[in-house]
């Protein structure tokens, strides 16, 4: 099965704006931690007073304000788990 890659865009201004396309879902958000998922993994948006200010599921539009401290990608794993994978 071929595997395409998923276009993503994240750009920072002041460490106070995070603007980000490419995003499949708003996992969790709060004013210390927003957590999305996106083509390339889920992404965790640390930091402090954040707030989702732009969303537009249609286009995997997202906007962030706040002060952000800390970006951080969890790689995609494979379904099915580790099990699978060794009877494969």
């Amino acid at each position: 099965m071929a595997e395409t890659q998923q276009f993503h865009r994240l750009t920072l201004s002041d460490r106070k704006k995070l603007t980000l396309t490419g995003v499949t879902e708003v996992v969790s958000f709060d004013e210390d931690t927003v957590v999305l998922n996106t083509g390339l993994g889920t992404l965790v948006i640390q930091g402090s007073g954040l707030q989702l200010k732009e969303l537009s599921p249609s286009g995997g539009q997202v906007a962030v304000e706040g002060t952000v401290s800390a970006l951080s990608y969890q790689e995609l794993r494979e379904k099915g788990g580790w099990l699978r994978r060794m009877f494969q």
